[in-house]
């Protein structure tokens, strides 16, 4: 079985991520690419799909929506899996409580009719160089940490359970 692992990224945390997820899936027997939406243009040779975006604003990346867009039809007749990377690890105190809403807010800004089995929303990485002055000054004043929020343990046991069902 052959599975598309595409993703959208700004700063490279997100490519990363569906890199880690398609090395997961290959090592269960699995046919893996991972690969910038933008750049697919043979989405009907994949017979299953993992698709991620970083996330500004509580919205994918427009490649990533415009990729969702253009092949409704054809991700409705296949399995697809969804992923979002934000910032719910850097989220501290009382903000950290607002990190499930953000997950439903991703959801809502997608097209609508987008079947999919599973949507998952995972910390990625945050810089100071990533941010513009003024949103460095909020994200301090928030009381967030910059850093690799990654969890690695919990994508690759994400990827694996995907990869069960897949196989089943």
């Amino acid at each position: 079985m052959r599975v598309l692992v595409g993703y959208a990224t700004a700063h490279g945390s997100t490519r990363e991520i569906a890199e880690r997820i398609a090395r997961v899936l290959d090592r269960a027997g699995l046919r893996a690419d991972a690969r910038p939406l933008e750049a697919v243009d043979d989405a009907d040779a994949y017979d299953a799909f993992v698709l991620g975006s970083a996330v500004h604003g509580q919205r994918w990346l427009a490649p990533a929506r415009d990729f969702l867009s253009g092949h409704l039809e054809l991700l409705a007749a296949r399995p697809v899996w969804l992923f979002s990377v934000g910032m719910p690890g850097a989220l501290r105190g009382p903000w950290k409580r607002l990190a499930p809403l953000e997950g439903p807010a991703i959801l809502r800004c997608l097209p609508g009719g987008l079947s999919y089995r599973a949507h998952r929303l995972l910390s990625g990485v945050i810089l100071p160089s990533q941010l513009p002055r003024g949103g460095r000054i909020r994200f301090r004043l928030m009381g967030c940490r910059y850093g690799d929020h990654r969890d690695w343990d919990a994508i690759e046991a994400w990827a694996a359970g995907i990869a069960g069902e897949l196989r089943a």
